[in-house]
């Protein structure tokens, strides 16, 4: 159990039985089949299906010899995307960088930066404020090249690189990722020569970051990208055809979160209780909201970064309105150990936790809050990450995805 992202429906007992889960199997094959199949509505863009088990060995070396150029070169790189081009993304590499490490001087790989996700004059400035006096490239993500956001930041970022290092050099630290042979990026990219990146037509933005638009980036600051595909590709298995329904985890989650919307749950909040998820869960809203948001249907996705927001958003979900239900996303073992040290005054009373580590206190803020969330009526659903690695979170993208799609 403990080698991959798990799925546990226990603490919504009182809200949904082992047998209604059960009776959604036929449902749920059917919902598989018509992704299978490619039969249902919006059947042009599951290219995300086997996209993990489909990326060669040479395309992995080709985004990590792009990465190399880049790095060689670059002390900044800025990713240039919205909405999928930019979410993916952010959310890996939030979840796997050190904060602290990357405000040192001297770093291993490049610092990432994003643009062209907003439209916000002071964030350019003092974006371009920032690249004045570094050794900068470009990630240029666009399907079409003419959207509004990344086209103007990349605009403003081309002008300046190439004014910084002239024309001939900027086209070394410029990558486009677009369409394989159409748009006005595609354009420019052919007449500057640009090293390129193709964007698959049959997926999604918010499914593409498992393609060169997440990759690229994410290696770019040193990341695994091989370990990421790798995780993802477990998860597509467990997931697989031929899975029994209560083994497959994603047809479990779907199940399960369907039988809450059809009993009046409308909200679901992804919970975290670790901060470098904050970014994952909005991937998972874009992923989500942008899915099932049709036809006047569709569970709101939600998010809270406990036990933070506990102070604010926690009594609206203690004591609001019961059309919520919470997805508890929880990290078995931490990266680092920090115990909490004896105070001789102890002015504080916490000489109590003295000797724990601060992750079991966490610890027991999580099942706390699940326990007082189930009794305030909220059913509350948990999905278990081994630890924050590369590998894990290839399976979380792909366990997301899956459950989305049969959702």
């Amino acid at each position: 159990m403990g080698n991959k992202v798990t799925f546990d429906y226990s603490k919504a007992s009182c809200f949904v039985s082992e047998a209604e889960v059960a009776s959604m199997e036929k449902l749920v094959a059917a919902a598989k089949e018509e992704l299978v199949s490619r039969s249902g509505a919006g059947n042009d863009f599951l290219g995300w299906l086997h996209l993990p088990s489909s990326i060669s060995e040479t395309e992995l070396s080709d985004i990590e010899a792009a990465a190399k150029q880049l790095k060689d070169r670059c002390e900044i790189v800025v990713a240039i995307g919205i909405g999928g081009s930019y979410l993916g993304a952010k959310a890996v590499l939030e979840a796997l960088s050190n904060t602290f490490i990357q405000m040192q001087t001297k770093q291993k790989a490049p610092l990432v930066l994003f643009a062209g996700q907003n439209i916000g004059e002071d964030y350019l400035y003092e974006l371009q404020h920032i690249l004045q006096n570094r050794q900068f490239g470009l990630i240029n993500i666009s399907k079409s090249g003419t959207t509004t956001e990344p086209a103007l930041a990349f605009r403003l970022l081309k002008k300046q690189l190439e004014d910084k290092v002239g024309k001939n050099e900027a086209k070394n630290r410029i990558i486009a990722i677009t369409d394989a042979s159409k748009g006005a990026l595609r354009k420019l990219a052919d007449k500057e020569g640009y090293k390129t990146f193709i964007i698959p037509d049959n997926v999604g933005g918010r499914f593409s970051v498992l393609t060169p638009v997440g990759l690229l980036p994410i290696a770019v600051a040193g990341y695994d990208i091989r370990q990421l595909v790798k995780g993802a590709v477990a998860m597509e298995n467990k997931c697989g055809e031929n899975v029994p329904f209560t083994e497959n985890p994603a047809a479990v989650y779907a199940a399960t979160r369907n039988i809450l919307y059809k009993a009046g749950k409308k909200i679901e909040i992804l919970v975290n209780f670790n901060p470098k998820l904050h970014f994952f869960a909005e991937w998972w809203k874009q992923l989500y909201g942008e899915s099932e948001g049709k036809d006047h249907l569709g569970i709101y996705p939600a998010s809270v970064d406990f036990t933070t927001d506990l102070h604010s958003m926690g009594q609206w979900i203690q004591d609001g309105e019961r059309t919520i239900f919470e997805t508890v996303l929880s990290v078995k073992k931490m990266k680092y150990k920090v115990e909490i040290p004896t105070d001789e005054e102890n002015l504080d009373g916490l000489n109590f936790l003295a000797g724990k580590r601060v992750d079991e206190v966490n610890k027991m803020a999580e099942l706390g809050t699940q326990i007082a969330h189930v009794d305030g009526g909220v059913p509350n659903l948990k999905i278990e990450i081994p630890e924050i690695t590369e590998y894990y979170l290839g399976q979380l993208i792909y366990f997301f995805e899956k459950a989305c799609g049969i959702s």
